[in-house]
């Protein structure tokens, strides 16, 4: 009653109330990160992959890809940009997992018996994620640069490239929180992989949409995580899939449009189904 009829009070009480949201935040960012330490197995898997592809890539199909016939493009450095995109976008199944393997052991319950604010679960996990991925990403760099691959444009459109591809972890962040709310149990949340692999490799990441068949290729060239791999490739200077459309020539634009339009849709989502599990 009284702060309704008081508006300085209310002005407080959610000055206060944001204050605590960010403190449980933090709290819950710092229990994923302390628990991600404890888990080195999950780290050496989680980074162990990427360079497993990098070399793979690198060495083995290397030398019989070609990105445009009749050029000397080095596919490393075609590539490459390309597997920064695809390890961002494949980390929401770690997300996915994560949450429900904490959803089936009790972990949310103990949450909710807690006096916090019902959002820092959520943001707590997206925050731990952002952070662990952008570990991962700088591992992949070095392990890039390690073989022979070079960013062309200067280190602020670097920056700005390494920015993109955060983001685009960072929104599907969401989709993996949510997807981690709505599986039944974990094992059910291990066979997202089937859902994360052509989301990853139907894309320009590998091969330019133009050498796919016209339908696979129309999917390859509106998949988010083409718009990211364009994009950065156009910040590191490094060729592009050259197909002409409007989607590629406008990466940049679409490598924005794409996660915030993702947030949009899936952070929402993941807040409600977080706040209408069964106690």
């Amino acid at each position: 009653m009284s702060s309704a009829l008081d508006p300085g009070y209310r002005v407080e009480d959610r000055e206060r109330r944001a204050y605590w949201a960010v403190a449980d935040c933090l709290t819950v960012v710092r229990g994923e990160l302390t628990h991600l330490v404890r888990q080195p197995s999950g780290i050496a898997w989680q980074l162990g992959t990427p360079v497993v592809m990098v070399l793979l890539f690198v060495y083995v199909f290397g030398s019989a890809m070609t990105v445009a016939e009749g050029t000397d493009v080095d596919y490393k450095d075609y590539a490459l940009p390309g597997m920064f995109a695809m390890t961002m976008a494949n980390g929401f199944m770690s997300t996915a997992m994560v949450v429900a393997v904490t959803r089936e052991r009790g972990v949310m319950d103990r949450f909710r018996s807690l006096p916090m604010a019902p959002s820092a679960v959520v943001s707590g996990r997206g925050v731990a994620d952002v952070l662990s991925a952008a570990v991962d990403l700088a591992v992949l760099a070095a392990i890039a640069l390690a073989v022979g691959w070079r960013p062309d444009r200067g280190p602020l459109a670097a920056l700005a490239a390494f920015g993109l591809l955060l983001l685009l972890r960072s929104a599907l962040t969401w989709v993996g929180v949510y997807l981690g709310l709505l599986v039944p149990n974990q094992e059910t949340a291990g066979n997202l992989f089937a859902v994360a692999f052509p989301f990853g490799m139907i894309s320009s990441v590998f091969t330019p949409p133009s050498k796919m068949p016209d339908w696979l290729g129309a999917v390859a060239v509106w998949n988010p995580v083409s718009s990211t791999a364009n994009a950065v490739r156009g910040l590191f200077g490094n060729p592009q899939p050259g197909g002409g459309g409007w989607v590629e020539g406008h990466a940049l634009l679409m490598a924005v449009v794409w996660p915030l339009v993702i947030t949009a849709v899936f952070l929402p989502l993941a807040v409600r189904r977080f706040q209408r599990q069964s106690r």
